[in-house]
């Protein structure tokens, strides 16, 4: 697929920082305080590297149905991709095991609540760099590029989005950038937006739209998965995907910089990336 050869070719940004999620909890309690509403913020003070080690895992948020990001297997209950990967790398880092480690689900809607209210430490889970979101977390380096496209039948007479006019129906998940920008993009177009992208491509298979949309790596996971979808328009937004890790947080987030950085020099994160997207990222 020369679309997702060209997209996925963007390679990584400097220092991957890894997986989107961080949590900094508040003094020297655990950071999954039931006392804490989702949307306030722990203290500066807090020390995610400190909770983490008392509590001995790191606790990240991911996604549960992203195929070659997070997607789990509904018979061994394991759940795998270059997001978890990542995650894994990052809990050797800190504890020197990479099975000390809580995988939670999160979505587009959730991840950000679920770092907040400390139920996380980080969000490594396919997450945008945005300015919006930096008013609510901290972002580590960028780890992955991609870019938003559109996921349709082989036989849709939808070239790109700019077949994205009125009377078309594309399909998005709630929370995400996707929903957004397409909405500006093409304005006359009717969005529907599901919890997750498991309920929006079974929307799609199901006839509820003509069009899925979100970033391009995530599509062509889809596209693995059911073959008589394709993606089409090569990309109309840039994606750049970093880890989250609660705001003021900032040795935890050198931390996950550091690592990101490890993984790049030590050629590591190529054979991530190689493992699960099938070839090696541009330089």
């Amino acid at each position: 697929m020369n679309g997702w050869k060209k997209v996925m070719g963007f390679g990584l940004a400097a220092a991957l920082t890894a997986t989107a999620l961080v949590g900094c909890g508040g003094g020297t309690k655990p950071a999954a305080e039931g006392n804490k509403s989702a949307g306030e913020a722990p203290k500066a003070e807090a020390k995610t590297l400190d909770q983490i080690k008392q509590r001995g895992k790191l606790v990240v948020g991911v996604k549960y149905d992203t195929n070659l990001f997070g997607l789990k297997d509904p018979a061994s209950g394991k759940v795998e991709g270059l997001d978890i990967d990542i995650a894994k790398a990052l809990a050797k880092k800190v504890l020197g095991d990479e099975n000390k480690i809580e995988l939670k689900e999160v979505t587009s809607k959730t991840r950000i609540p679920m770092l907040k209210n400390g139920e996380i430490d980080a969000i490594i889970a396919t997450m945008t760099i945005t300015e919006e979101r930096k008013k609510e977390v901290d972002f580590s380096d960028v780890y992955f590029k991609a870019g938003q496209s559109l996921l349709v039948k082989k036989d849709s007479k939808i070239n790109g989005i700019q077949d994205v006019t009125k009377g078309v129906k594309v399909l998005a998940v709630k929370g995400s950038t996707s929903a957004k920008n397409i909405r500006e993009k093409a304005p006359e177009a009717t969005v529907l937006e599901f919890e997750n992208y498991a309920e929006a491509f079974t929307a799609l298979k199901s006839g509820k739209g003509d069009a899925l949309t979100t970033d391009n790596s995530i599509l062509f996971g889809m596209v693995k998965q059911d073959n008589n979808y394709k993606v089409v328009g090569g990309t109309f937004t840039d994606e750049p995907y970093g880890i989250a890790v609660r705001k003021g947080d900032a040795e935890f987030l050198k931390v996950v910089n550091d690592l990101l950085k490890e993984l790049k020099d030590k050629g590591e994160y190529d054979k991530i990336y190689e493992k699960w997207i099938g070839e090696k990222p541009s330089k």
